[in-house]
């Protein structure tokens, strides 16, 4: 069957999606965006990533965010990427902010994995062949890494957009002297970094409590939350305990003994305290993370449509005390 060529949603940006500027810079994200670390890889149904997306994009998505070694398997959620952009998106690549990273396990051998400008180099160049992009808009140092002298990690990013196959950088999961170095260091080669990466929920603010997103607010570096449901903890999911097909049965990302009493009680209550605010408790929960002072955008994954109409809700959502 030949579907007919993709039109995108005239009133994308009248849907409802809200944009926040990114740090000082000329960039305004979704504040929701969408993350392929799960449901795009080559496991998964092409068609339903496709539906996905095109829904996304049709209600003012505009940010997607990828890895090198999203799946699985490695490197499959960028091969969709292409695709996507081969039977969707090519059209209306100037109106889309496409981000990958570079950091963790990718390849066999010293030179597929953690910092250097070996596998930097050669990895940037690989996700724009998978995705068949010329550039992405944004390339991350996936993590931080203590082995390699910052000097070397940051130097490959600058030189990644000086040869144009970024337009900007970030970083995530770097400590917080980290990202000083970081910051003064590509500051001082007109490259500033637009954006910092780090888990931030209602479950885990290590972001605040260790002064990162202080840091990104007072220095204008944007911030965006990943799992900010805490891989489905924060939905409705396991109030009435583990449903035999989710992910923590699986025991694979989610263990069944993080679901203690203690974290029950405190998921109900706040449960109830969003059935008071008419929402869900997803909704809450992501409308929490971006009313935190200096948060840009929050990453949602999503298995269907119906849960990312959902959860894009929560940019309309009750202001917080």
């Amino acid at each position: 069957m030949i579907l007919p060529p993709y039109q995108a949603n005239e009133s994308r940006y009248d849907n409802g999606m809200q944009y926040e500027r990114c740090g000082r810079s000329g960039v305004l994200l979704p504040k929701v965006s969408l993350g392929f670390w799960h449901n795009f890889g080559s496991v998964d149904s092409y068609e339903r990533s496709r539906e996905i997306t095109r829904f996304a994009f049709d209600h003012g998505i505009t940010h997607f965010d990828l890895a090198n070694n999203y799946g699985p398997v490695y490197g499959s959620a960028e091969e969709t990427m292409g695709r996507l952009m081969d039977d969707t998106f090519r059209p209306y690549r100037d109106e889309l902010f496409i981000s990958t990273k570079a950091g963790y396990d990718m390849w066999p051998g010293p030179y597929g994995d953690h910092g250097s400008r070996k596998y930097l180099m050669a990895s940037i160049d690989q996700s724009l062949r998978r995705m068949h992009l010329d550039y992405v808009d944004l390339f991350y140092s996936h993590r931080f890494d203590p082995d390699t002298p910052l000097e070397e990690t940051l130097q490959a990013l600058v030189d990644i957009v000086r040869a144009g196959k970024a337009l900007y950088i970030g970083i995530s999961r770097w400590p917080l002297e980290a990202l000083k170095f970081a910051d003064e260091y590509l500051r001082q080669r007109d490259v500033p970094l637009l954006i910092f990466q780090d888990k931030l929920n209602m479950l885990n603010r290590e972001p605040q409590q260790k002064g990162i997103l202080d840091y990104c607010y007072e220095h204008g570096i944007g911030f965006i939350s990943f799992s900010p449901l805490a891989q489905g903890l924060l939905t409705d999911r396991y109030l009435h305990g583990i449903p035999k097909d989710s992910r923590m049965a699986k025991e694979h990302f989610l263990k069944s003994d993080m679901l203690t009493p203690e974290l029950l009680q405190q998921l109900r209550e706040w449960n109830e305290q969003a059935q008071q605010r008419n929402e869900s408790l997803a909704e809450m929960a992501l409308a929490w993370i971006l009313a935190q002072r200096g948060v840009t955008s929050v990453l949602v994954g999503a298995s269907s449509t119906q849960q990312l109409a959902k959860n894009i809700k929560c940019v309309n959502a009750q202001p917080f005390e």
